[in-house]
């Protein structure tokens, strides 16, 4: 039997944000990929794991990630009005060992996120990318990794995958991880400086404009409870759906009946 194929894993983080509060904070998805790395650390002795956030300095959610294990974190200083993809092509390419298997999230908690930069990094790497990865185990006999896909409607698949290679984890990938304080405290961040210059070579889009996401109305629809066949004759029987004009009363009592409505098709829950 062959030894592990799997000397070096370096797991790409970002900064998440609360759905509600809007506050900074881990992202769950990074932690998962976080998780993921540990898991397969633990089959062979002299596996590392690099931890690498390319961002703000001052943002006080990275520390999180030494909280919830990693002995460090390395933090490639990047402007937030440019795109952190060159920054990370560069700390990827700098070492003088490469990385066997390179890990992080789908993608990012912040705004409308489009999830394309796993697929700019891998293909500026010249890596194969396997997306939507939920669990992972090393093929010794092989060389290669095995790793459990989950795809739509909950069904699973298993890929066998040449090394080196890039995965993103599945949002819900198991995750074990639990946050400690006293790693917080004993881990360390360790700044690396991206030059200006060689950002704007590798940034062909220029600086980046940041704003807010604005809010999409979503319309409120009151779930069908006919059954197939009552709704396969409404679709060549024209019927009235039994809806309600309201023309007397105040504006309040009008709103009434609107709430009635929703609260009757548990639209609302107030």
């Amino acid at each position: 039997m062959s030894q592990a194929v799997i000397k070096r894993i370096a797991v790409l983080v970002s900064i998440g944000r609360h759905p509600v509060s809007g506050v900074p904070r881990y992202s769950r998805n990074d932690a998962a990929a976080l998780d993921m790395a540990g898991k397969l650390a633990q089959h062979a002795a002299g596996t590392s794991i690099d931890v690498i956030h390319a961002g703000d300095a001052g943002n006080p959610a990275l520390p999180d990630y030494l909280a919830l294990g990693a002995a460090s974190v390395t933090l490639v200083e990047a402007m937030a009005s440019r795109d952190v993809l060159p920054a990370l092509q560069s700390q990827l390419q700098a070492q003088l060992q490469p990385y066997d298997l390179v890990l992080c999230g789908s993608r990012a908690e912040g705004g409308a996120a489009s999830g394309m930069l796993p697929y700019l990094l891998a293909a500026r790497l010249g890596l194969p990318l396997l997306a939507g990865v939920i669990a992972v185990t090393p093929d010794r006999g092989r060389g290669s990794i095995v790793a459990q896909q989950y795809l739509p409607k909950g069904r699973r698949r298993e890929v066998a995958l040449k090394l080196p290679a890039l995965m993103t984890v599945h949002p819900l990938a198991p995750n074990s991880l639990r946050y400690a304080y006293a790693r917080l405290r004993s881990g360390e961040i360790r700044k690396q400086a991206f030059s200006a210059a060689a950002a704007a070579a590798g940034d062909s889009a220029g600086e980046w404009t940041v704003e807010p996401a604005k809010a999409v109305p979503r319309k409120l629809a009151a779930p069908e409870k006919r059954s197939g066949h009552a709704r396969m004759q409404a679709a060549t029987v024209s019927e009235s759906r039994g809806g309600k004009v309201v023309q007397d009363g105040s504006a309040a009592d009008k709103a009434q009946v609107v709430l009635a409505y929703l609260r009757e098709h548990r639209l609302v829950d107030y």
